[in-house]
């Protein structure tokens, strides 16, 4: 049944980027499409509801920075969260990021907490704790892989999984003492209240396929990039994206835009976390595995940096590879003499151990750099350290919503 789900998956995936070729290919894009002016219409009467106050807001007395996109994946959305929350960090402040944990398992059982005064918080109010900003409590299974990978490479910054966000940001700023909160993925989740969106825009695909779900990848019609206060065009190589920046300014006039790129740093181990230079790729057969939205990119980059992919195996995004699975993609490397098997860091955290590691495992590590806008950025994260007084005496005042 898994072995099925996961063709159906990326067959669906191949039908919306067109790599499905075929009368049956051809009719599900065109019922796809009819389904798209449904979801349209959803979208933005979900939006009206907001707008006019017909649905409520939360304000959780703090500010909310939400980071998110309006195509589904592939922005290089988790870097730049972990890179804000790293700026923020080191200014002084106490992060605490929320998350929906995509795919992850609900918990065998509840997490117990007791607060300041020592009593038990309900159950019903418990989100799932990844991290606490000091410690590591719980994997990937049941943390969701980039909540898990944010809470790993993140000292000091708290992670909280849950549905319903509002519960997870109370949680955050009265068990976690929080300060500042970011919704990871955050655009559309309009319950709670945003002080600051930041919207990220892939410069090679800046609209994905130019449809909306489920015949595209959009999520909501790029004219709602109006709700933007920041734009981060990601994925930038160096050349020009005059053209692109003129687009963005036909839907939004005022948001500040930046331009960054999201490049290799090195290679680690995944089962022993020894780490290699971009230099180790350089001439080496390489097996690539993937269960990402655009795997495409990172075999891309493995061969701009010299690796020669001999062997591909993607899986649908999220995706957690079986122990069987592994061992018998790494036994095709082993017949074809491949020297080395790398894999992203996001599934590098759900990457089962083989009974026997015939070939050693690697995953790139991937940050953000910023290319045009050092400036805006630093400015961006003064103003999350330092909002006007106005502001601060308009969150002092709020009283916190309670579930």
């Amino acid at each position: 049944m898994k072995e099925l789900i996961e063709e159906l998956e990326r067959w669906g995936a191949d039908v919306i980027f067109g790599r499905a070729k075929g009368l049956r290919a051809a009719l599900m894009r065109f019922a796809m499409r009819a389904l798209s002016g449904v979801f349209r219409m959803i979208v933005q009467i979900r939006l009206w509801r907001y707008r006019s106050g017909w649905r409520r807001q939360h304000h959780l007395g703090t500010q909310v920075v939400a980071i998110g996109n309006i195509t589904v994946g592939g922005t290089g959305k988790t870097p730049v969260v972990e890179l804000l929350a790293k700026s923020l960090r080191d200014r002084g402040r106490r992060v605490a990021i929320l998350s929906r944990g995509y795919k992850s398992k609900k918990l065998d059982h509840p997490q117990k907490w007791q607060d300041k005064n020592g009593r038990a918080v309900p159950e019903e109010k418990m989100p799932k704790v990844v991290s606490t900003g000091s410690a590591l409590l719980l994997d990937s299974k049941y943390a969701g892989d980039e909540p898990f990978m944010l809470a790993r490479n993140l000292d000091g910054v708290a992670v909280v999984v849950d549905k319903n966000r509002v519960k997870g940001g109370l949680f955050a700023v009265g068990q976690l003492d929080a300060d500042t909160l970011l919704l990871d993925d955050g655009m559309q989740y309009l319950d709670l209240a945003h002080s600051i969106d930041i919207v990220l825009v892939d410069a090679g695909s800046p609209f994905g396929t130019e449809a909306l779900l489920p015949r595209g990848t959009l999520r909501e019609p790029p004219k709602n990039l109006r709700r933007a206060s920041y734009i981060l065009i990601t994925k930038c190589t160096g050349s020009s994206n005059e053209a692109l920046v003129s687009r963005i300014r036909k839907y939004n006039k005022t948001a500040e835009i930046i331009e960054c790129m999201h490049g290799p740093i090195y290679l680690e181990d995944v089962f022993t976390r020894e780490r290699q230079p971009l230099e180790f790729l350089k001439d080496k057969w390489v097996g690539a595995i993937s269960a990402i939205a655009v795997p495409e990119a990172f075999e891309g980059s493995l061969e701009k940096l010299g690796a020669r992919v001999e062997i591909r195996r993607r899986f649908s995004d999220h995706y957690r590879f079986s122990r069987r699975e592994v061992e018998h993609f790494m036994q095709r490397c082993v017949e074809r003499d491949m020297e080395i098997i790398v894999t992203t860091e996001k599934d590098a955290v759900r990457f089962p151990k083989p009974a026997s590691i015939d070939v050693p495992v690697y995953f790139l590590r991937i940050e953000v750099e910023i290319l045009k806008g050092r400036e805006i950025w630093d400015d961006l994260v003064t103003r999350v350290c330092n909002p006007p007084p106005a502001f601060q005496s308009v969150l002092r005042n709020r009283h916190a919503y309670r579930p």
